[in-house]
């Protein structure tokens, strides 16, 4: 039997949010209880009750327990879903503007794309791979992921969607192709040419967030090549962004790092490109409808424009829907 219900669905955390549908949730969970009931404990009418007892039925939170006729009279007895509810949510900031969640990996295209909407949204960014961005989509905890999972076939992304939602309908949109490569010193001064080269005593290496789609790339391409990571400098050591890697490398904590050219050449670091990579916003089929003005944005020359300008980008498939 399953006694603890995990919700972290944003619509059903809102409903919760409010006292008195939460005192209603708490009352049902002691015992199955008829509108009267309920509103007898709360100093409520019944027609007040009824109102709220609808909401929770509609987020499948409350259900009919059964029916009753005493006297002619029918009494429906209300219950819980689940004997506890445990709710898993982000505290969000108040703002006048809509709130869009995008959870996932680090893109700087998705820095131009919030701050060119920040008239209209309030798009909060939470970095934390594409993995674990995807993770985040499945149990409610975003609106949208950004994703970039190179699979076995040199693909990207859809592999991982079936396995994560096999059973529910998302759509998978690029946002941008960029390249990715090596990060190194300027003018490369210890001449370090592919990930061989960490196999060296003398090169400090800096590694990605586990979860990441760099970092799953980095284990794959090791491991393709028979490379022990114990025996890589630095293996161990990791930033989530792009930008900490180029960081790293300017400021000598590291001889090489995997990020995207333009973190590199904005730095003046030297870079060596490896491989151009999709990346996709990805977001459940009914919520399509709540960020429309965001896809919409991704086909304007405004947006295509500043991401064109940028070293190693391209929009050429950009605002294109995935089919899988």
């Amino acid at each position: 039997m399953k006694l603890i219900d995990t919700i972290s669905d944003y619509e059903k955390i809102k409903l919760l949010a409010d006292k008195n549908r939460k005192k209603i949730v708490q009352l049902l969970m002691e015992e199955p209880s008829t509108l009267t009931m309920i509103g007898e404990k709360m100093d409520r009418s019944p027609a007040w009750v009824r109102h709220h007892i609808k909401r929770l039925e509609d987020a499948g939170l409350v259900v009919l327990h059964e029916t009753v006729i005493k006297h002619n009279v029918i009494e429906k007895f209300y219950k819980t879903t689940s004997p506890v509810i445990q709710m898993r949510s982000m505290v969000l900031p108040e703002s006048s503007k809509p709130i869009i969640l995008l959870s996932g990996s680090h893109d700087k295209a998705l820095e131009v794309l919030r701050n060119q909407l920040s008239q209209h949204f309030n798009i909060l960014v939470d970095t934390v791979g594409s993995l674990n961005g995807l993770i985040n989509l499945r149990q409610g905890l975003c609106q949208i992921s950004g994703t970039h999972l190179m699979d076995e076939n040199g693909d990207f992304n859809v592999s991982y969607i079936k396995h994560i939602f096999p059973d529910k309908p998302v759509k998978l949109l690029t946002l941008v192709s960029r390249t990715q490569g090596l990060i190194l010193q300027p003018g490369n001064p210890k001449s370090i040419h592919g990930f061989e080269d960490l196999q060296r005593e003398d090169v400090r290496f800096l590694n990605r967030n586990p979860g990441s789609g760099t970092r799953i790339w980095v284990d794959n391409s090791l491991k393709e090549k028979g490379i022990d990571v114990s025996v890589i400098q630095g293996y161990q050591r990791s930033v989530k962004t792009h930008d900490e890697a180029a960081e790293a490398v300017k400021n000598n904590v590291a001889d090489m790092a995997l990020g995207i050219q333009c973190v590199a050449d904005a730095q003046g670091l030297s870079f060596i490109p490896l491989f151009e990579e999709r990346f996709d916003l990805v977001c459940y089929d009914d919520q399509i409808e709540k960020i429309y003005p965001l896809v919409d944005h991704i086909n304007t020359l405004t947006f295509r424009g500043v991401i064109n300008g940028m070293s190693g980008y391209s929009t050429q498939k950009s605002g294109e829907t995935v089919h899988y």
